[in-house]
């Protein structure tokens, strides 16, 4: 399965268990794993193995046909040319005052690359995430504070951070104006099944 498409999973899992009136608890429970890992696959800070996956579509009450129709790689030309109206904006983790716009899903090789924007209110708040992968940030706007496990990184317009998803993380913004970052994910498919 391209790495592309497998991002494309965890946005499908939280569509069908919405529209099915399933709580994440509900299908966690059914699928056999905890209601944290489900978490993180819907909001594609990790990717399923296939037996996880095959456990989750059982649990939401689908068939594999009906859970894949419409589900397919993206472009496998050279080049993606996507405008302003094409992206997406996606909600990630229960948080207050963030907004993802997704602009890019795409496999690279073995690496799951997401583009996404997110706009951080004043005071936006979430618990710290950890993400399988390495992540990326750029700072468009504003400034705010990023957490890094017991860390606190200062960032302005123009500043940048790239580090280890594993590590517990969140930003945070104390300064009273919005903040915009460009955030990238690389997830890497060769780790997936190790700790799932």
């Amino acid at each position: 399965m391209n790495s592309d498409l497998l991002l494309k999973v965890g946005v499908r899992i939280r569509e069908l268990r919405i529209q099915n009136d399933l709580k994440l608890i509900e299908v966690a429970s059914s699928s056999g794993i905890s209601k944290g890992l489900l978490s993180k696959i819907e909001n594609g800070r990790t990717i399923p193995s296939l037996p996880v996956l095959f456990s989750i579509i059982k649990a939401l009450k689908t068939s594999m046909n009906d859970f894949f129709n419409g589900l397919s790689s993206t472009n496998n030309s050279f080049f993606i040319h996507r405008t302003t109206d094409d992206y997406e904006a996606i909600i990630k983790e229960n948080a207050i005052g963030f907004h993802y716009k997704n602009i890019l899903q795409q496999g690279v090789g073995d690496i799951g690359l997401e583009i996404a924007t997110l706009d951080l209110e004043p005071d936006a708040r979430r618990k710290m995430v950890v993400t399988d992968g390495m992540e990326y940030l750029y700072i468009l706007k504003g400034e705010l504070d990023y957490i890094l496990a017991e860390q606190k990184v200062f960032l302005k317009e123009g500043d940048s951070l790239f580090f280890d998803g594993r590590i517990p993380h969140v930003p945070r913004n104390p300064y009273g104006k919005h903040a915009k970052l460009l955030v990238i994910y690389l997830i890497s498919q060769s780790n997936h099944g190790k700790n799932l």
